[in-house]
């Protein structure tokens, strides 16, 4: 038997109708109720009991305050209510981040994002990713001083792919890892964890003409709230101004919240402090809309209708990913960081993270990691101990970030490439290793003559290692020049087939750090 919500009953007045949502145990809110039972009975409204598809007595469990976990953890920016720490605990609610299509792959700098979603889960909650298949058409003004170029269909469609796939696959495969960190303390117990969602706006925006956007949409936003905003008022001091089209980019974000309660429950929306705007604009449309929805038409426009349910959505922001100087930490001088293995190996990334200052990988450590924090505390504390390694905490940091990203085997290909190009270590070059370090290593494509059966002395003048035979003979002489990461002892030593790794590579080194990757053609 399916139980309307008393919203829908006939008869009662509305604030009889809010007594008897009490009496039931129903909430107050109307963010999500819907005037039929159809729509509640999807999990869309806001009941007390937990969504359909939420493990078995998660509505009535008490569940880790995950708001002040992600607190202690400098993971919060700014709420938009407090009372989000108290539904956080009551009931397990679908929480939804959102990732725009502008390239093939998520960097370094929205894995913030990933990871606070996957907090959520791990207290209980469903993560749900969002992929701006609509809203990448038009691009986010925030923090732009210019508007964003426009991107093909095609283009938009296999960027959608790539890191729709990217998402589901890192947020599936930690579904289990660092559920036993749900309290931030390392204890074993924890909620059941709910599946993750990944969901696309263009699949409700795709069907939607524009009149209908501006008819059910469009006249419940105030155009003087969307001007406040900071990203848009930026842009209309400047010399560019801004268009109509990303002007209008917060009601869609906006509208992605109210569609995304109705259907999905969703109550929560997080995002980077740059995405503050937005994220007020979602929730006073739906404020706005769904509360007119829960009331019913005639009483559209009355006190009853326009102060009820404010706070029954509720928006989070962490803040964005700098280090110590203020720098982004998603990008390098080469560029960004990417999360996907395709655009930078495991290696690479993992290096990226090992390289970290001291004063910056406490900080990262809570905040890009599910280690507990007693133990982030004393490895900060063993820092300025005698007898403490250097690097052992960046280590910890890179081996954590990089096993969340890639997985256990991502991790152990990063170790592996590592370990082997140390200079005189045993670990065994191959083609995969070499591969991983091409970008972080000059390279020199030469012929197979120049290389196999010629001096190792010859081979560093051909790739320009060296600009004399005599200076290589005297770097060898010195003990400064490894091949393969081995010490060369002889002055005329020679690379021999056996040599080329696969047939067809080779690493030289003069010192430690100037390595040269050499292809034989």
């Amino acid at each position: 038997m399916m139980l309307s919500h008393p919203s829908v009953l006939p008869g009662p007045s509305i604030p009889q109708k809010r007594a008897l949502c009490q009496q039931l145990g129903w909430q107050q809110a109307v963010c999500c109720r819907a005037r039929t039972t159809v729509r509640v009975s999807k999990g869309a409204a806001f009941a007390s009991a937990a969504p359909a598809d939420a493990p078995a007595g998660a509505g009535a469990a008490t569940l880790p305050n995950v708001v002040r976990t992600l607190k202690e953890r400098g993971l919060v920016q700014d709420v938009t209510s407090e009372q989000i720490e108290h539904l956080m605990v009551s009931q397990s609610v679908p929480v939804y981040c959102g990732f725009d299509p502008t390239a093939d792959s998520l960097h370094l700098g929205n894995l913030l994002g990933i990871i606070v979603l996957s907090w959520f889960q791990h207290c209980g909650h469903q993560p749900v990713a969002l992929l701006g298949g609509a809203t990448g058409r038009v691009g986010d003004p925030s923090g732009r001083s210019s508007e964003r170029p426009i991107l093909t269909e095609e283009k938009i469609e296999g960027n959608v792919k790539a890191i729709g796939q990217l998402l589901g696959d890192i947020l599936r495969r930690n579904s289990q890892q660092g559920a036993n960190t749900s309290n931030g303390s390392g204890s074993q117990d924890g909620p059941p964890l709910r599946d993750v969602k990944v969901v696309n706006n263009l699949d409700w925006f795709g069907p939607m003409s524009f009149l209908t956007f501006l008819r059910e949409v469009g006249k419940f936003a105030r155009v003087g709230t969307m001007l406040s905003k900071d990203s848009v008022r930026t842009r209309m001091e400047s010399e560019s101004g801004i268009s109509f089209t990303e002007f209008t980019y917060q009601l869609l974000q906006g509208y992605d919240f109210v569609h995304l309660c109705r259907e999905h429950g969703v109550r929560v929306q997080i995002g980077g402090s740059d995405q503050w705007g937005n994220i007020i604009a979602g929730t006073d449309l739906a404020r706005r809309l769904l509360g007119r929805e829960g009331e019913g038409e005639a009483e559209e426009g009355s006190q009853e209708a326009s102060s009820s349910g404010a706070q029954t959505c509720y928006g989070l922001t962490f803040p964005l990913l700098v280090d110590s100087e203020g720098r982004k930490f998603g990008k390098s001088v080469d560029g960004a960081i990417w999360l996907s293995a395709d655009k930078l190996s495991p290696y690479k990334f993992y290096q990226h993270l090992f390289n970290v200052t001291d004063a910056d990988v406490v900080k990262f450590l809570k905040m890009l990691t599910f280690l507990p924090l007693p133990e982030i505390e004393a490895l900060a504390a063993s820092m300025s101990q005698p007898g403490y390694v250097p690097n052992t905490a960046q280590r910890r940091l890179a081996e954590e970030v990089t096993r969340f990203v890639h997985g256990e085997a991502g991790l152990q290909q990063a170790l592996k490439t590592t370990e082997a190009l140390k200079p005189g270590s045993a670990t065994q070059l191959d083609v995969t290793t070499l591969e991983a370090v091409a970008g972080d290593a000059p390279s020199a494509s030469l012929g197979r003559d120049a290389v196999a059966g010629a001096t190792i002395a010859d081979v560093m003048v051909a790739a320009k290692m060296q600009p004399s035979k005599g200076a290589a003979r005297k770097l060898i002489k010195g003990g400064g020049v490894y091949m393969n990461n081995q010490k060369v002892t002889e002055e005329m030593a020679k690379v021999e087939d056996k040599d080329l790794v696969d047939g067809r590579m080779l690493l030289l080194a003069a010192g430690k750090k100037n390595k040269m990757l050499i292809r034989v053609v």
